[in-house]
């Protein structure tokens, strides 16, 4: 029986993938599978990604005819995934060795749904450990205790799904796919849900993942159309959060988090190509039209003036400007 499988999605990373294959080498077990997702990348990775098949123990390539993104991608390696444990990694990024195998051995010693961890952040030369926001370390907690409160990044801030261990009894539950065909911010619903959804979690202290800060092919340093994504995950987000049976209390927390990342991205408006700058305004502002309104008054009252006149300015833009990303 497998008892981990690691899904790995990969697009044009001929670059990095060789030392992501050599760190999956270094965690490799007997019991071990690696699902290699090739998103119908067009450079040298699929070659690298062949080669990992034969050489890989435990090694299962898959590849897409079609660019799906990442959530597609992952997605694709969940539905491929046989292992009692389920965890992710992205084709650029790389691990100590042993890190499985020692995050694995703490989860099963807790017995929890899910487990999230620290990370080591990588750009260029230099290295900085960011912690999970949550100060108790191997502990089992709710996870709904974590999501609060409003007005601090919390548990939910941190979404990133290569940062933890999941049980296989999630993934029958529908709580670890992701949103089909969202090419940014596909992890935000997903950790939300995760964290309204599942029963237990814990936070470990152990650093063993290694995220790669910086690369061109990231999405994160793209300015074009697909950036907007944010705004659909987001609203997913609101919605589900809305028929959550806490949802007076949940929903500040969500507006709050959902103005930040709009306000995050005006601030940072001249990165974007100048028509996803105008789509970036006009589908923000009617976004805020969507929210619900008291929970957004409240929630730009309690932000810096900055922020929150920036927000104010463009949430009065005319309805009929929004353009579909």
């Amino acid at each position: 029986m497998v008892k981990l499988s690691v899904i790995v999605p990969f697009y044009n990373v001929q670059t990095y993938a060789p030392d992501t294959l050599r760190s999956l080498r270094a965690n490799a077990r007997e019991d071990f599978e690696f699902i290699l997702v090739d998103d119908c990348a067009t450079d040298g990775t699929p070659e690298i990604l062949e080669r990992a098949e034969r050489d890989l123990p435990g090694a299962v390539y898959v590849r897409h005819e079609k660019n799906g993104g990442l959530a597609t991608a992952r997605n694709t390696g969940l539905d491929k995934s046989t292992g009692e444990y389920i965890t992710f990694l992205d084709g650029d990024d790389w691990l100590a060795p042993g890190y499985y195998e020692q995050m694995l051995a703490a989860m099963e010693d807790l017995g929890c749904d899910f487990v999230r961890t620290d990370h080591v952040q990588c750009t260029a030369r230099a290295r900085s450990i960011t912690r999970v926001p949550q100060g108790r370390r191997n502990v089992v907690m709710n996870p709904r205790d974590a999501i609060l409160p409003a007005d601090r990044s919390t548990s939910v801030d941190y979404p990133y799904a290569w940062a933890g261990m999941y049980h296989r009894r999630l993934a029958d539950e529908g709580l670890l796919h992701f949103t089909h065909g969202l090419r940014t911010a596909e992890d935000r619903p997903w950790i939300w849900r995760l964290h309204r959804e599942a029963r237990s979690f814990a936070v470990l202290g152990v650093h063993g993942v290694f995220y790669r800060r910086g690369v061109s092919s990231s999405l994160t340093q793209i300015g074009d159309v697909r950036q907007l994504d944010f705004i659909r995950a987001f609203d997913q987000v609101i919605e589900e959060t809305a028929r959550d049976r806490d949802a007076d209390a949940l929903l500040p927390k969500a507006v709050r988090t959902y103005c930040a990342i709009i306000s995050h991205h005006l601030g940072n408006i001249e990165r974007f190509e100048p028509q996803v700058a105008r789509k970036l305004r006009s589908m923000s502002a009617a976004a805020m039209k969507r929210m619900p309104q008291d929970v957004l008054k409240d929630a730009l009252d309690s932000m810096d003036y900055e922020r929150a006149a920036r927000l104010r300015r463009v949430k009065r833009r005319p309805a009929g400007a929004e353009v579909a990303a």
